[in-house]
Order: C-alpha cells, then structure tokens, then sequence
C-alpha cells in the first residue's frame, strides 16, 4: 500500500469535485432551504419576535448558517453509499492507494460544497439587510468555526453513508440535524421558551455555537461559550471520526 496518502487523497477529491461540478444543483439545492428559511423568518415572522436592538436577520443568520450546513452533509452520506453500491471501493482497495483516501476524498468535498453553500446564503443575507462590523479577524473566527462544523458533520454523514441499507437512509440522518437550531437561541431568546424546553435548548451544542458566531458578528465578547462550542464540535469529530473509520475497516476487510 503506497504511502502517497496526501497525493492518493487530492486525485481522489478531484474526482469527487469533478461530479459536483457536473451536477452544481447539489450546491443550489442545499442553499434554496436556507435561503427560504431567512425570507420566511425575516419578513413573515421577524417582526414579531423580540431580539433587542439588532436587527432580525443579524440575529438569526448563525442558525441558518448552521442548517446550511446540516442540509448540505446529507449529500456527502447520499455519495457515499453510491460509491458503496457501486462497487467502486472494492476497485480502490485493489490499487496501490492508501486506504483512507477515499473516505477522505469524501469529507474534503463535503467541506468544499458547503463553504461554497455558505458563501451563496452569507451573499443572500447581505441583500436583505445584515451587516456586521466585525473585523478580520472576527471573520477567521467564524470561518474557522464553521469549518470545525462541518467537519464534525461531515464524519457523522460518513457513519449513515457507511451504515445505511437505502438511498433514503443514507441522507434522512440529517433531518434531526436540520431541526435541532430550532430548538435553540437560533431564532428566538432561549429565556422566551417553556422551562424544559429552555434546558434542552442551552445544554445542546447547537447554542453555544450560535451564540459565539453572534457575539463575533456584533463585536461582543464570546466569554466562556466559545470553549463549550468548541468541546462540542472537537468531542463530536473526534467520536464520529473514530467511528466511521472503524466501520470503514469491518467494510472493507
């Protein structure tokens, strides 16, 4: 087995983009929700909800960048259980390649699909009104944990495309994902909820994230949210990691 793994990974990757490219409404598709989701929630039930002294859509852009995201992975499970059903990683394990690769192939595609998603929703939000005075390096931050995001993401979807026995299987695991902002500070106040509801809503990872990606876009401080944000995002790669490559080695011997 060759241990050209960074080599192997990048041809493997470009094929993978090479299949996005061809098929670029994967990237529409996964931004049309999001995008829907920001005109409904600004201009139909914005104004009844309280946020202070900022604006609606700054508000809420955090959740919905975070449900871009969790609309978009589902992709990534859906085009690896194709490549499982067609055969294509028995081919693989045939060649001098590492073994990894193709998982990895798989994950870095996911990353660059849904940067280009975020990218269309952040370019949508700018023409209905956001803005920020956020600096540079507020941006790298954001950046940066978005990037952790999907990454985290990304190997929970590689689990279901691993695991799953259908098409459908391989993508529904996102749809508990795409719901879980709206039971957190995505939308409204955590303080306006039913008290169980509000337990659940602060104590899940989706929360502190929003709230840290908030706090960077309005030049506040973050305090001690953007460490829970962050053990939530590494704890969740690192379990999903595990996992998937563990999976992918009963699959593959």
């Amino acid at each position: 087995m060759t241990t050209h793994f960074v080599g192997d990974t990048a041809v493997l990757t470009g094929r993978s983009l090479r299949h996005i490219l061809r098929s670029p409404d994967t990237i529409i598709t996964t931004a049309v929700t999001p995008i829907a989701l920001m005109l409904l929630f600004v201009y139909v039930l914005g104004g009844a909800i309280d946020t202070g002294s900022s604006s609606y859509i700054d508000y809420m852009l955090p959740g919905i960048l975070l449900i871009t995201i969790a609309s978009g992975i589902a992709y990534t499970s859906y085009r690896l259980f194709l490549d499982l059903q067609s055969g294509i990683f028995e081919r693989f394990q045939s060649m001098p390649i590492g073994r990894s690769s193709s998982l990895w192939a798989h994950v870095l595609t996911s990353l660059v699909a849904n940067v280009a998603s975020l990218v269309i929703v952040i370019g949508v939000a700018l023409l209905m009104g956001f803005r920020t005075g956020a600096g540079v390096l507020a941006w790298l931050a954001v950046a940066g944990i978005l990037i952790l995001f999907i990454l985290a993401l990304t190997w929970v979807a590689v689990i279901a495309g691993l695991s799953a026995k259908t098409v459908d299987g391989a993508s529904a695991f996102s749809y508990p994902l795409i719901f879980l902002p709206f039971v957190s500070s995505a939308f409204v106040p955590t303080d306006t909820m039913p008290a169980p509801v509000a337990w659940f809503a602060e104590n899940q990872p989706v929360t502190p994230i929003v709230n840290t990606i908030r706090a960077l876009f309005a030049q506040q401080p973050v305090g001690a949210e953007i460490w829970i944000a962050l053990a939530w995002m590494l704890g969740i790669l690192i379990v999903a990691y595990l996992g998937a490559m563990a999976i992918y080695r009963r699959k593959i011997s």
